[in-house]
Order: structure tokens, then C-alpha cells, then sequence
């Protein structure tokens, strides 16, 4: 797959590293404070920036990915935030990582948990199609793991083609979009066999592929690198 692809708006964080659309709009979540803040998806003006509606502080630390469901806002917590800033009890156990479930107006925790498996986690998605799981990355393992939310058990485990996984986005077709940042690769997964079927390749000339978002047909990534947000055209068209 060869989409269009554009620099859509500039993130209001240096290190924007998980996107969710919801219909309220595009939540962002920063890796370096842990605020989440929801953008409007209206065109941006001119600076590229668009409108805050909203601006939370969040207990998760080194935030790595974001979804929405259940009502609430999902982070992954990809360790302890002591890399830029002091420790907090509140921050996930280093080499561990943890998912935080938070309240999309107040940012207060309602849920944690730990990891399936060590090492960190870059991405999660709550799926919609099989609702009452979350599949998230396991780093370490290089796999994708299918959570059933109210025991935390184990429902899947893939197999991932590339390192480094990060954004998650569900599928109505038994798949998934995941980044693989390092690779500069966005690929479809068979979500029984994590076979390949389609990618996007990402080339240098674009912003760096970091944490993804549907939006109506088409993806949005966003790099934490740079601060950009760039939208993939046509991708569910």
C-alpha cells in the first residue's frame, strides 16, 4: 500500500508518543510530563497547532501509548519517568512497565495493572470487536498480547515481523496496524497468526512513526521525536 501521506498539525507536547481519536476529538499523551490533552480535529490554523479542549495530568510515567474504552483513557507505562524528571511512587516499575486505565476529565487513576510479560510495552489498542480485552506490546517478547481486561488474562498471543513495536489500531477484519518505529514500517497483522498481509513504508522524508490513531478513513501517527502529527490518506477506504 502506497497512501498519501501529510504533516497534519503539531502536537502541543515536545514528545507527543500516543494518539487516540474519540468523539470528542484527538487525545494526545506526552512522554516526557504525562499529560494527555484533547485537541479538536478541526483544520489547524495557520502555525500548525490545533485547539485544546482539554488538559489532564496523569499518575503514568514514560507513557508509551494511549487508547480509549470503557470509558476510560488507556496508557502505557513504559517504566519510571526518572530519565527526565524526579521519581514518583507513582511511576511504573523500571524494566516492567504497567497499563493505567485514568478518567477522561479528572486524569485520576481507575485501574492498574502489570505487564504479561517484562520488559516494557511501546503500544496498546482496547479492542473494539472483541470487547473487554486490550491487546498491548510486549517489547522483550517481541509479540503482541491480547488481554482479557476483567481477570487480566491472558485471550492471544502474535508473533511481531519487525522490533520495536509501538501504535496499535484495531481492524474491522480480524487485524491489526502496528508501527515499527526503527523500521519505519506500519503493517497489517493477522490477529490469530500475526501473518503480514499489507504495509505502509514510512520514508525519511516524513516525520518519524511513533503511536496511531483511525480517524474516520484514515490513519494519524505521531512522532516523538519532532513533535508532528501526520495523517496516512485512504487507509480504510
Amino acid at each position: 500500500m502506497n497512501p498519501g501521506i501529510t504533516r497534519y498539525m503539531r502536537a502541543p507536547y515536545g514528545a507527543p508518543n500516543g494518539l487516540q481519536v474519540t468523539g470528542e476529538g484527538l487525545w494526545v499523551v506526552d512522554q516526557l510530563t504525562d499529560r494527555v490533552a484533547l485537541l479538536a480535529l478541526e483544520a489547524p490554523h495557520e502555525y500548525g497547532v490545533s485547539r485544546i479542549l482539554r488538559e489532564l495530568p496523569t499518575e503514568s510515567s514514560n507513557t508509551s501509548g494511549m487508547s480509549f474504552g470503557e470509558g476510560g483513557l488507556w496508557l502505557a507505562a513504559n517504566g519510571p519517568g526518572e530519565r527526565w524528571r524526579f521519581p514518583k511512587d507513582t511511576d511504573a516499575p523500571a524494566k516492567t512497565g504497567e497499563i493505567l486505565k485514568v478518567d477522561p476529565l479528572t486524569g485520576a487513576t481507575l485501574l492498574r495493572r502489570p505487564l504479561p510479560a517484562p520488559g516494557g510495552t511501546h503500544g496498546l489498542d482496547y479492542d473494539f470487536v472483541e470487547k473487554g480485552t486490550i491487546w498491548l506490546s510486549t517489547l522483550q517478547e517481541k509479540t503482541l498480547t491480547q488481554v482479557r481486561i476483567p481477570d487480566w488474562s491472558v485471550k492471544r498471543v502474535i508473533p511481531l515481523p519487525y522490533d520495536a513495536g509501538h501504535g496499535v489500531v484495531r481492524t474491522e477484519d480480524d487485524a491489526l496496524w502496528m508501527v515499527f518505529k526503527v523500521d519505519r514500517v506500519i503493517a497489517k497483522m493477522d490477529i490469530e497468526t500475526g501473518k503480514v498481509r499489507d504495509e505502509i513504508h514510512i520514508g525519511p522524508e516524513h516525520p518519524e512513526p511513533h503511536g496511531l490513531a483511525r480517524c474516520g478513513d484514515d490513519l494519524l501517527y505521531c512522532d516523538a521525536m519532532t513533535g508532528w502529527i501526520a495523517r496516512i490518506d485512504g487507509v480504510f477506504g
